[in-house]
């Protein structure tokens, strides 16, 4: 498929800045992938759709502190880090932003404001072929992250993020990601307890997001893209549940594409009837033509023009379905993007 298959022109206006309050007032598309028809609700109807034995996927990882200011030794320039894969205890893959980083510059970790100062320098020791750079600090970073870091919010962002923990989810428990889950941006605690009262059941897997949800597409031909490893965990007890919802009738639907890869990786690693448990790294790709194992229903974002998370979708859904339910989006004028509005695809 040609990249330029997945473009779509969309008013500057309507990428969201902020988030919206509370957050499951944000609008919901529904879209029946059988009857081809949308509708038009508020994201705290989503139960409308679900069903007693359905089963909810969420991605439970944490977005790290991963944004760093540092400064080149001895120059003093400065250059920004975003920490994207913990490679050891302390190398790191990451982006950096700014001139002259090369192999062998030395950085010193700045910390932001009025925090005192904390002694930690990085050693570029490679470049990367996507223009990242690879990072080992003279100590491991993790525990410094709180004091020394910031929330990556992504970069078509402009606004201030008030509170950090809005761009977390409510159901974020395990460290990792370099971005969040957007998808599950829009759960709160009374609609989860909601849900579960309805009878759906809830599980978490992780995967840690990194560089592919930075980076658009950039060969002319979508297959051509080289999509990077991401770590992702479906436990044994996880995968066993979700064997027992499908056997008694029940759906499987992910909240947001890191869950559809997910679960998808964990269908591919055994029995191909039934989603085995897993640990490890994925570079598993989902572009139109691929066949879905494991997900039945999916609740996503809408997503940028040339990216992989379009594909994904585009995949799960019809290209020319989805790009026109964009098209009645933008029309409608919903929100796009990390703060934006939702989709329902059943």
């Amino acid at each position: 498929m040609k990249t330029s298959e997945l473009v779509y022109d969309l008013p500057e206006d309507l990428i969201a800045q902020t988030p919206i309050e509370p957050r499951d007032a944000a609008r919901l598309l529904v879209f029946d992938r059988v009857s081809r028809t949308l509708a038009h609700r508020r994201f705290r109807d989503v139960g409308e759709y679900l069903r007693r034995g359905d089963v909810l996927v969420f991605n439970d990882t944490r977005v790290l502190q991963a944004r760093l200011q540092a400064v080149k030794i001895p120059t003093g320039g400065r250059v920004e880090v975003l920490l994207l894969k913990r490679l050891d205890a302390t190398t790191w893959e990451t982006l950096v932003g700014g001139p002259g980083v090369r192999v062998g510059t030395r950085l010193r970790i700045v910390p932001p404001g009025e925090c005192p100062p904390i002694d930690v320098t990085a050693d570029v020791i490679a470049e990367l072929d996507f223009g990242g750079r690879v990072l080992r600090f003279d100590q491991p970073i993790d525990a410094h992250l709180s004091a020394l870091g910031s929330v990556p919010l992504p970069p078509y962002i402009h606004v201030p993020l008030r509170d950090p923990e809005r761009y977390q989810t409510v159901y974020a428990r395990v460290p990792g990601s370099a971005a969040a889950p957007t998808a599950g941006l829009h759960f709160t605690p009374g609609l989860m307890q909601s849900l579960r009262e309805q009878g759906v059941v809830m599980l978490f897997v992780e995967l840690r997001v990194g560089l592919d949800t930075f980076r658009p597409i950039d060969a002319d031909e979508v297959e051509q893209h080289h999509i990077h490893s991401e770590y992702c965990r479906l436990s044994a007890e996880t995968a066993d549940r979700i064997e027992r919802a499908r056997r008694a009738g029940g759906r499987v639907i992910a909240v947001g594409t890191t869950a559809v890869r997910t679960l998808e990786t964990a269908a591919r690693a055994g029995d191909p009837r039934r989603v085995s448990p897993f640990e490890g790294d994925t570079s598993l790709f989902i572009t139109p033509g691929f066949e879905f194992r494991a997900v039945d229903a999916l609740i996503t974002n809408f997503h940028l023009p040339r990216s992989t998370l379009l594909a994904l979708v585009a995949a799960f859904a019809g290209r020319e379905l989805i790009l026109n339910a964009y098209r009645v989006a933008i029309a409608e004028r919903y929100r796009f993007y990390s703060f934006g509005d939702a989709m329902l695809i059943v």
